[in-house]
C-alpha cells in the first residue's frame, strides 16, 4: 500500500511536477519498484537547487532525459488519474476550425471520432462521406449501417467502441484522401489513439492500413495478420518512446463491402480474428 504523503512533502511535489509542464515534459517512467526514493524528503530549497539538472521523460526533440530524485509513484498521486475525455477534448480544440490542407475548403464539419473513451476496440476507417460530412459523425450512412451490423456480430454495440477516421474532412466527391491530406491530419488521430489506449485496432480498408502501417502493400496481404503497432506520440501530441502498444488487424472498408457483398465472408475470418483475441464469443441461437 502507497503511504500518504504529508502535505509540505505534496507541496514540494506538486511545485516540481508544475516546473516539468513548464517544460514541456507530461510523460514519466516509473522507476523499479515505484517506491518514493529517499532523495524525496529533500527541502524545497534542496529541490530547488536540483531543477536544473534533474528532469524526467522525453524532450521535445525526443531524447530520453535523465530519472527524477522522485518516483512517478508521487508524481501520479498529485497529479491524480489521466482524464481522457479531456484529453481527447485537448485534441479536438488543437484541430478547431482547421484549414490545414484543402480537404477544408468544402466540409461542412470536422469529423472527429465518437465512441466509448475507454474501448478496447478501435475502427479506423479512410474519411467521412456525405452523410458523416452533413452530420458530423463517422459511419452514419449506408456504410455506417453495415459497420453496425458488423459490430453486432461481434456480440458488441457501436457504444462500446470508437470509430474515426485518417482525415477528418470530406474529400470533395468520397474521392480516396490524398498523400499530403493524410500526412496532415494523421497526427491527430495518433492522439486520439494515445489517449485512448485499445486494446485492438481493425483498420477498415487501404487507405487505413497503409497509413497506420506504412506499408504499401495489397488488401490480400495487409489482411490475416496481426501487427504491433506502437503510438510514438502522446495524446499532447509529444514525443513517447514508450507510447502504447495495440495490436493491428486489417479488413475490408464497408463502402466495399456494399459493392463486392462476396468479400463479406472473408471479413468475417478477420473479425472472428479480432473477437479471439478479446475474448468474444458468438452468440448461439437457442439449444436443442
Amino acid at each position: 500500500m502507497a503511504r500518504a504523503l504529508d502535505p509540505k512533502l505534496r507541496e514540494q511535489l506538486a511545485a516540481r511536477l508544475q516546473y516539468y509542464r513548464e517544460m514541456g515534459i507530461y510523460d514519466f517512467y516509473r522507476r523499479e519498484g515505484g517506491a518514493v526514493p529517499a532523495a524525496a524528503e529533500e527541502s524545497s530549497e534542496e529541490m530547488a537547487r536540483t531543477r536544473e539538472s534533474k528532469t524526467v521523460g522525453v524532450s521535445p526533440g525526443g531524447e530520453r532525459l535523465a530519472s527524477p530524485s522522485i518516483g512517478v509513484t508521487a508524481l501520479e498521486e498529485v497529479a491524480g488519474p489521466r482524464d481522457v475525455a479531456v484529453e481527447l477534448r485537448a485534441i479536438s480544440e488543437d484541430i478547431g476550425e482547421c484549414t490545414r490542407c484543402r480537404l477544408s475548403k468544402g466540409r461542412k464539419n470536422i469529423v472527429f471520432g465518437t465512441g466509448n473513451i475507454h474501448a478496447e476496440l478501435m475502427f479506423v476507417g479512410e474519411g467521412p462521406g456525405a452523410d458523416e460530412d452533413e452530420q458530423g459523425l463517422p459511419f452514419v450512412g449506408r456504410a455506417g449501417q453495415l459497420l453496425n451490423n458488423m459490430i453486432a456480430a461481434m456480440c458488441l454495440r457501436r457504444e462500446d467502441v470508437y470509430i474515426a477516421n485518417v482525415v477528418k474532412c470530406r474529400p470533395p466527391g468520397n474521392r480516396t484522401p490524398e498523400r499530403d491530406e493524410c500526412e496532415t491530419c494523421i497526427p491527430f488521430l495518433m492522439r486520439q489513439i494515445a489517449a485512448i489506449r485499445p486494446k485492438v485496432i481493425v483498420a477498415l480498408g487501404a487507405t487505413a492500413a497503409k497509413n497506420l502501417l506504412a506499408i504499401n502493400s495489397p488488401m490480400s496481404e495487409l489482411r490475416g495478420h496481426w501487427y504491433d503497432f506502437r503510438v510514438n506520440i502522446n495524446s499532447q501530441g509529444r514525443p513517447d518512446a514508450n507510447g502504447p502498444a495495440v495490436k493491428l488487424a486489417v479488413t475490408y472498408h464497408p463502402a466495399f463491402l456494399l459493392r463486392d457483398p462476396r468479400q463479406k465472408k472473408e471479413t468475417w475470418k478477420d473479425l472472428q480474428m479480432v473477437m479471439k483475441f478479446l475474448g468474444l464469443k458468438p452468440k448461439t441461437t437457442g439449444s436443442n
